[in-house]
C-alpha cells in the first residue's frame, strides 16, 4: 500500500516535528510514502537525514495554482490508496478523487475547511471528542497519539545553559507565543529565589519576554535558548519540565519529559489534563494561576521521593501509549482500515 503525506509548515513545531519522525518511523517499518513538504520547511533536513528525499511545493496563497498541479501530478504519478494532509494548508490543497483522504488536526479547527475529507485523525482524545460534537460522524473520527524521540541523552553542563551547578534548573520548551504563557512562569520565578529557567523556543514573544524578565528581576536567573534539537539533553539535565500554557491541545513537551525521566508541573489546558493524572504523572495547576504554578513547583523541588514519583508515573504513562512502536503500529493500523 502507498501513502502520499502532505505537510505545509515551514518554521519549526511539534507539529513538523512530529511529523518528521512519523514519516521517518513508517518509512522504518516498510511503508511506501511519498512526501510533500513547503519550500525551505525546517523539517524537510531532519527527513533527509533519515534518507527520505521530500518534494518540496511552493503551498502559497490562495492562487497559488503552481501547488495544486503539482499535487495532482504527484498523486497521478504515485497512485497512492491513501493520502493524509496535515493542518489546513495541505488539507486546501490536496486534491480530491481518486484515494482515501484523511487530514491530521493540530488543535480545535474549524470542520468547515475539511469537509471534502473522508477520515480526520486528532492526536488527542478531546480533540476527537470536539470533532464528533461538531457533527463529524464518530465512524470516520480517529485518536492516533504522538511519539517522541525516547533515545537517552546525557545531561548538559549547567554552566552551559547560564546555570549554576547547584541551582535548581526549570525547563520550558515551546514557541514563544501568548499561548504558551511563558509569562506566567516569569512572574512564578519571583517566587523562586534561586532557581533558574530556561526556556527553548522562538516566536513572535522573545522581546516582550526578555523585557518582562527584566521588569521582574529575574533576567538573570533566565535563558532564553531559541530553538534547540538537544531537547533529550535538556530534559536529562533539567530538574523540572514546566509547561505553563494557557492554551494547549496537546502537550507535546509533556510527553518528552515522561520519555527522559523528567518530573513535570503543568497548567491544567486541555492537552496536559488529559494526559497527566494529577500528583501521579505530573503535578496540574489552574491556568494562568501565578501562585498555584509556583507553589507546585516548589513542592516538587522541594521533595526528592516526590520527583521519583512522578518520574515513574510518567515513564509508566509514556510505555502504555507513547512509544513509537504502538504509534507506528496504530498508523499501519490505521491506513489499512481506510483503505480498506
Amino acid at each position: 500500500m502507498r501513502v502520499l503525506q502532505a505537510m505545509a509548515g515551514r518554521h519549526p513545531g511539534g507539529a513538523e516535528a512530529f511529523f518528521a519522525r512519523l514519516v521517518a518511523a513508517l518509512s522504518g517499518a516498510g511503508l511506501e510514502q511519498r512526501i510533500l513538504v513547503r519550500h525551505g520547511a525546517a523539517c524537510a533536513g531532519a527527513l533527509q537525514a533519515a534518507g527520505l528525499a521530500p518534494v518540496a511545493l511552493p503551498f502559497g496563497g490562495l492562487w497559488d495554482l503552481v501547488t495544486r498541479r503539482r499535487f495532482r501530478a504527484e498523486i497521478a504519478a504515485f497512485r497512492p490508496r491513501v493520502v493524509l494532509s496535515w493542518m489546513g494548508r495541505a488539507t486546501r490543497f490536496c486534491p480530491r478523487d481518486g484515494f482515501v483522504h484523511a487530514a491530521r488536526l493540530g488543535g480545535y479547527y474549524d470542520l468547515k475547511h475539511y469537509r471534502h475529507c473522508r477520515h480526520l485523525v486528532a492526536n488527542t482524545r478531546d480533540i476527537a471528542a470536539y470533532v464528533v460534537r461538531a457533527g463529524w460522524p464518530a465512524a470516520r473520527t480517529h485518536y492516533l497519539p504522538n511519539f517522541v524521540d525516547a533515545r537517552p541523552a546525557a545531561p548538559l553542563a549547567r554552566q552551559a545553559l547560564g546555570c549554576p551547578e547547584t541551582a535548581p534548573l526549570l525547563l520550558a520548551l515551546g514557541r514563544l507565543h501568548a499561548n504558551k504563557a511563558f509569562d506566567v512562569l516569569l512572574r512564578a520565578l519571583v517566587a523562586l529565589p534561586g532557581a533558574h529557567l530556561c526556556i527553548a523556543g522562538e516566536g513572535p514573544e522573545r522581546t516582550t519576554l526578555t523585557a518582562l524578565a527584566r521588569t521582574l528581576g529575574v533576567a538573570d536567573r533566565t535563558g532564553f535558548l531559541g530553538w534547540r534539537d538537544d531537547a533529550p539533553a535538556l530534559l536529562a539535565t533539567a530538574d523540572v519540565l514546566v509547561c505553563p500554557s494557557r492554551r494547549e491541545p496537546l502537550g507535546n513537551v509533556v510527553i518528552e519529559a515522561w520519555a527522559h525521566g523528567c518530573p513535570v508541573v503543568a497548567a491544567a489546558a486541555a492537552g496536559p489534563a488529559g494526559l497527566i493524572r494529577d500528583d501521579a504523572s505530573g503535578l496540574l495547576v489552574p491556568v494562568e494561576d501565578v501562585a498555584a504554578l509556583a507553589a507546585a513547583i516548589t513542592r516538587a523541588l522541594a521533595d526528592a521521593g516526590l520527583r521519583r514519583r512522578l518520574i515513574a508515573g510518567g515513564r509508566a504513562a509514556h510505555a502504555a501509549d507513547f512509544t513509537e512502536e504502538a504509534v507506528v503500529r496504530r498508523y499501519l493500523e490505521f491506513f489499512g482500515r481506510i483503505a480498506a
